[in-house]
């Protein structure tokens, strides 16, 4: 089954930042686990919304089998936050299976993306579905972002992958067969044509959309010479 970790608010300015410690954790779990995927799940920017830099989630997918799994990787993923924690940050952290993941907890992701929710809500969502949440610090404002993380990744559309397979070693310039092999699912353009063959010109690293629950690169460029974008 899959497993989706989501944490938030895990940084300050000075601190390495939610989406480098869930790489971390990532790695980390990854001598236990099978680990799909790091997805980026941009939330609200509002001015009543305390964040670092760009209000973003983290959120892990793992393939993982029964409970047991979820305390093994909660215990680990808390240890890991704990150990990393910075004064004046607000971490929190919400593991879910995909059973667990309901209509109305989805659409609490997507509101967070749009709106301002607070605690309370996200309490009550994860209740209702049984899901794990908990704050390891500060405010705990960060269970906000961390349930809203593992809806949005669990709709399977929202998002890009920051980690996935061994796309952070494709920089360069890479064939198309090569950015499938390292773990990316389809390239196509914008107007959702697939690209088959030819060369993508990378920016940094490929950081493939989710889309359809899958990683999807787009490019744009013609006749097999293209350059990736970042959507999602």
């Amino acid at each position: 089954m899959t497993i989706y970790l989501g944490i938030d608010d895990t940084d300050t300015p000075e601190s390495r930042g939610t989406g480098r410690l869930a790489r971390f954790i990532a790695e980390e779990l990854s001598s236990e686990f099978e680990i799909l995927g790091v997805t980026r799940h941009q939330l609200h920017v509002n001015d009543a919304i305390p964040y670092t830099s760009h209000n973003s989630a983290a959120v892990i997918h793992i393939y993982g089998e029964g409970n047991g799994s979820l305390q093994v990787i909660i215990d680990s993923a808390k240890e890991m936050m704990i150990a990393d924690f910075i004064e004046g940050s607000d971490p929190g952290i919400c593991i879910a299976t995909a059973e667990q993941i309901s209509a109305p907890l989805l659409r609490f992701g997507m509101s967070a993306k749009t709106t301002v929710v607070n605690q309370d809500i996200a309490r009550h969502h994860a209740k209702m579905d049984n899901i794990l949440l908990e704050g390891l610090g500060g405010t705990n404002d960060g269970i906000i972002g961390a349930l809203a993380g593992v809806g949005l990744a669990a709709s399977g559309s929202d998002g890009r992958f920051v980690m996935r397979g061994s796309t952070r070693m494709m920089t360069g310039c890479r064939s198309v067969d090569e950015l499938l092999a390292s773990g990316i699912d389809q390239v196509m353009t914008q107007d959702r044509q697939p690209v088959k063959d030819g060369d993508v010109r990378i920016s940094k690293f490929p950081k493939p959309a989710l889309l359809g629950g899958r990683a999807v690169l787009f490019v744009s460029g013609l006749d097999g010479h293209y350059t990736d974008l970042v959507i999602g």
